[in-house]
């Protein structure tokens, strides 16, 4: 594949994840975040399986499809889940924003367990997210939640950043198409088992608009992920991952287009997300130079 294949897998990844955003608000209008994620899970399995079909299975070692099964588990089931209920309760922009904290969390992994060594870009690129983090959270209660619901996007981010050192692992040891199709079918089969053994199966009946926003931001979610993992099997996480982060822009340019009668933006939001979007940026981006 020519170089640039990687940064256009990532920056495509980012739009559909930013997209998905957008249909996955306009589905909570008229249903539930278990229904969604529920219904975002399904058309994952479905399509990326047939991607293995079309393509072959390729090699597959235990321990890559160990990872990619932790990596169904922990962000997949835990990430996602949190972020259907971070998008409800904070809206799509701020939720995209925080959640796009978790190359930080990754970064604070490495440094607290690995002992990477703090460089001069992750300390001003933490200051600049916890500047950006601030200025959502004051803004809380004029956009109609409270700040301790923040808890949610910052949860799902910290999942996602664990996520992505499980997925780099499985790449080790078993191809993108085939690990990520692991990853998602693990996702289902846990969550489904948990509205099964939890007497809720009608969370998994869907119908109208709702229905038809929950699998398209099914397609876009799925197929943005299997871009990141892509590309992140052809080059670094610290030039994939600020790539990727760029998500929460598109979604502020996305937003006043189709969630006009839902969401307002405040030059307090736009402010905020730019400074954490930036932040991601200086720490993965800027810090092993």
């Amino acid at each position: 594949m020519m170089p640039q294949t990687m940064h256009i897998l990532a920056l495509a990844g980012a739009l559909c994840s930013a997209a998905a955003t957008i249909f996955i608000r306009q589905g909570l209008r008229g249903s539930e975040p278990y229904a969604g994620f529920w219904i975002n899970l399904v058309v994952g399995t479905i399509g990326l399986w047939a991607a293995v079909i079309f393509t072959g299975l390729g090699h597959v070692s235990t321990r890559g499809a160990l990872f990619f099964v932790l990596a169904g588990l922990i962000g997949t089931v835990g990430g996602r889940l949190l972020r259907f209920f971070a998008i409800e309760k904070v809206g799509a922009s701020i939720a995209a924003a925080l959640i796009n904290l978790n190359p930080f969390v990754a970064s604070a992994l490495a440094i607290a367990l690995l002992g990477e060594r703090i460089t001069l870009p992750i300390v001003v690129g933490t200051v600049v997210i916890v500047a950006g983090t601030t200025l959502l959270s004051i803004g809380g209660k004029r956009l109609g939640f409270r700040s301790g619901q923040l808890a949610l996007p910052l949860l799902s981010a910290v999942c996602f950043g664990v996520v992505a050192v499980l997925r780099k692992l499985g790449l080790s040891g078993t191809g993108a198409v085939v690990g990520s199709a692991i990853n998602v079918t693990t996702a289902l089969v846990a969550f489904t088992a948990f509205l099964l053994a939890s007497g809720r199966p009608e969370v998994m009946v869907c119908r109208g608009r709702s229905l038809a926003h929950f699998t398209a931001a099914g397609l876009l979610e799925n197929a943005g992920v299997f871009m990141n993992v892509v590309a992140l099997s052809l080059g670094t996480v610290s030039i994939v991952a600020p790539l990727y982060g760029t998500a929460p822009i598109f979604v502020l340019f996305l937003a006043p287009f189709f969630l006009r009668d839902v969401e307002t933006l405040s030059g307090r939001v736009i402010l905020g997300t730019l400074l954490i979007v930036l932040g991601v940026y200086l720490i993965t981006a800027l810090s092993g130079r």
